[in-house]
C-alpha cells in the first residue's frame, strides 16, 4: 500500500504541540485556505457534538473544494487511536467515506527538548482499482503540496 511521510520541528514545547492538535480547531487551523475545507459535524464517541478534544470514536465529516475547481468532496474520518506517554503522543484518523478507497492518517509528536518533532504518515489506495494504481506516483504531488503546508502553517501558529 501506498504511503507518504512528512516530519517537521516546531520549535514550541510537547505540550502546546499536543494540545493544538487535539481539537477540530487544529484540523482547521492547518489547512490551507486553497483546499476551502469546510467542517459539517464533529461528534464526539459519546455522540455529543463539537468535542473539545478528538478522542478514539470522534467522527468528523468535512468537505473541501481545492482551488474551488469542481464539486465539494466530502470526507468523513473517525479517530481510531489515541495513545500518549511521556514525551511522544499519536492519533490516527482513518477515512470512512471519501475520495480514497483506503485513508489512514497517523499524527505522531515527539518532545524534543523544548522542541516537538511532528511527523506525519498516511496510508492510502486510491479508487479505479489498476487506474488508481497506474496514477498513484501523481498523488504524492498531491500529498507534498497540502503536507509542506500544512507543517509550515504549524510552524507559524506555534512557534
Amino acid at each position: 500500500m501506498p504511503t507518504y511521510e512528512r516530519e517537521t520541528t516546531v520549535r514550541s514545547p510537547f505540550e502546546d504541540v499536543w494540545a493544538f492538535h487535539s481539537q477540530i480547531s487544529g484540523l482547521e487551523g492547518l489547512t490551507p485556505d486553497w483546499m476551502n475545507l469546510r467542517v459539517e459535524r464533529v461528534i464526539g464517541p459519546d455522540g455529543e457534538p463539537d468535542p473539545n478534544v478528538l478522542e478514539p470514536g470522534s467522527e468528523i465529516a468535512l468537505s473541501m473544494r481545492p482551488f474551488g475547481v469542481g464539486p465539494r468532496q466530502h470526507w468523513t474520518s473517525v479517530i481510531t487511536a489515541r495513545e500518549r506517554e511521556d514525551g511522544s503522543a499519536y492519533f490516527r484518523d482513518e477515512m470512512v467515506h471519501g475520495p480514497f478507497d483506503r485513508w489512514e492518517h497517523t499524527h505522531s509528536f515527539y518532545a524534543d527538548g523544548r522542541r516537538t518533532r511532528l511527523r506525519d504518515r498516511v496510508t492510502y489506495e486510491l479508487p479505479l482499482g489498476g487506474l488508481g494504481d497506474a496514477i498513484g506516483p501523481l498523488s504524492n504531488l498531491g500529498f507534498e503540496a497540502m503536507f509542506r503546508a500544512r507543517h509550515r502553517l504549524a510552524k507559524a501558529r506555534l512557534e
